[in-house]
């Protein structure tokens, strides 16, 4: 595992510290597969299943999450439309609205988790 050292890396970590079933190194990397095989639309984080936990997660760390996007947009060569396929509102291109901002609060997670714990 790599060392939290962003503001959204520390979050991200200690959400997954709170909901592992302890803080074994082995306990800490199940739960992290956890995330990255069903998502935190399969509801595997607590904290981030109602939109507005999402809305409010996404809004506190938009900046971070919204580089790390076009990182992953950069590197893929997908924009946000492609990545999120029929799930993204391409109504709302700027992440105005709470769908958009919703699945980009999911993304930054799992994104963090994956960055975190080398997956």
């Amino acid at each position: 595992m790599n060392k939290p050292t962003t503001k959204l890396e520390k979050v991200v970590y200690r959400m997954i510290r709170s909901n592992a079933e302890s803080t074994s190194p082995d306990d800490l990397q199940s739960y992290a597969d956890d995330v990255l095989q069903g998502g935190c639309q399969a509801g595997t984080v607590g904290q981030l299943i109602y939109y507005t936990d999402t809305v409010k997660f996404y809004k506190r760390h938009a900046k971070e999450i919204d580089r790390m996007l076009a990182d992953v947009c950069d590197e893929t060569g997908l924009p946000p439309a492609k990545l999120f396929g029929n799930k993204w509102d391409s109504e709302d291109p700027m992440a105005r609205d709470y769908l958009n901002q919703n699945l980009l609060a999911w993304f930054g997670f799992e994104e963090t988790t994956r960055r975190l714990f080398d997956l």
